[in-house]
C-alpha cells in the first residue's frame, strides 16, 4: 500500500523505513505527550515516517491484577490530543468486535493483538471502518499463514494491511525471530518487525512478563538491513515504572542514537540495490 493514504504520516518518500512508536500503554495525558514529543523531534529530524502508538486498554493480561487502563474514552481522547497537537497519524490495537468503530473515530491504524490475529470477525470489523490494519504475527503461526489474514482485510474492499512480526514462541518462555519470514510475507502486505515484543520473555508462574531490552539493537539492525518495511518500537521515559510491558522497553533517552544508528545502515543497504 501506498503510504501516502495515511493522513498526516511525513517524511514517506524518504526511502527510510517507517516507525510504529510509543508507550506500551496510555497511562495519562503528560506521559503521553511528553514521549510523543521527543520521538517527533528525532524523526523528523531523520526523517522517518512516524506513528504514535499507544493501547487504550490492555485486555490480555497475564493476570486479574494487572493494569488494563485509565478508561477507554479518556485514553483515546489522549490519542486524538497526540495526534492533533503533532500532526503525527496514530495507532491503538483493538480486542473486541465494538472496539473497532470506536477507536476508528479517533486513531489512524487498527491494530490486531497476535493472539487474536485470527479472530475473523475483528480483522472484518477493523477492515470495515476504512482505516489501516495491521496485523500482528501470532506467535503460533508461520508466516505463509498470515496471508489469509490480510486476504480477510482485503475481502472487505479494504486494501489498506500490514503484517507486524513479534517473534515465534521458542519453548514456554522466549522467542525468536525467523528473519526468512520477512520476505515472505512482503508478498501479502508491508511488514513491521516489532522489535521489543520480540525480547519479550513470558513468566508463567509468576505472570509478570520479562524481557531483554540489551538485544534491542541486535534485532532491529538486523530487520533493517533484512529491508524490513517499517519497525515497531515501544518506548518510556521510566520503563522500570511503566504500567505495562516496562521489561522489554526502550528507554527514551536511547532512541535517538538507534534511530541514528538504523538509519545510516538503511542507507547502506539501498547503495546495494
Amino acid at each position: 500500500m501506498d503510504l501516502n493514504e495515511i493522513p498526516k504520516l511525513k517524511h514517506s518518500q524518504s526511502n527510510n523505513f517507517f516507525l510504529l512508536a510509543g508507550p506500551c500503554a496510555i497511562e495519562g495525558d503528560d506521559m503521553a505527550m511528553r514521549i510523543a514529543e521527543r520521538i517527533v523531534e528525532v524523526t523528523n529530524r531523520l526523517e522517518i515516517p512516524f506513528v504514535f502508538k499507544g493501547s487504550f486498554k490492555k485486555a490480555n493480561r497475564s493476570r486479574i491484577d494487572s493494569f488494563t487502563g485509565i478508561g477507554d474514552e479518556k485514553a483515546l481522547e489522549i490519542l486524538r490530543k497526540v495526534s492533533e497537537a503533532f500532526d503525527v497519524p496514530t495507532v491503538t490495537d483493538i480486542h473486541e468486535v465494538d472496539d473497532a468503530a470506536k477507536a476508528a473515530a479517533y486513531v489512524d491504524v487498527l491494530q490486531i493483538p497476535a493472539f487474536l490475529v485470527r479472530q475473523t470477525d475483528l480483522v472484518v470489523a477493523a477492515a470495515k471502518t476504512g482505516k489501516v490494519v495491521n496485523l500482528k504475527k501470532g506467535q503460533f503461526m508461520s508466516p505463509e499463514a498470515m496471508q489469509h489474514a490480510v486476504q480477510k482485510v482485503k475481502d472487505t474492499g479494504n486494501e489498506k494491511a500490514w503484517i507486524t512480526d513479534r517473534g515465534t514462541m521458542f519453548g514456554y518462555q522466549d522467542m525468536i525471530v525467523d528473519f526468512r519470514g520477512i520476505p515472505t510475507m512482503q508478498q501479502f502486505a508491508p511488514v513491521i518487525l516489532d522489535v521489543t515484543h520480540s525480547l519479550q520473555q513470558p513468566n508463567q508462574s509468576s505472570g509478570v512478563t520479562g524481557g531483554r531490552p540489551e538485544m534491542i539493537e541486535t534485532i532491529a539492525r538486523a530487520g533493517v538491513v533484512n529491508k524490513v518495511d517499517g519497525l515497531f518500537i515501544e518506548t518510556h521515559f521510566d520503563p522500570a515504572n511503566a504500567k505495562s510491558d516496562g521489561a522489554n522497553m526502550l528507554h527514551l533517552d536511547h532512541l535517538e542514537k538507534l534511530l541514528t544508528n538504523l538509519v545510516t545502515i538503511r542507507q547502506l543497504v539501498n547503495n546495494l540495490e
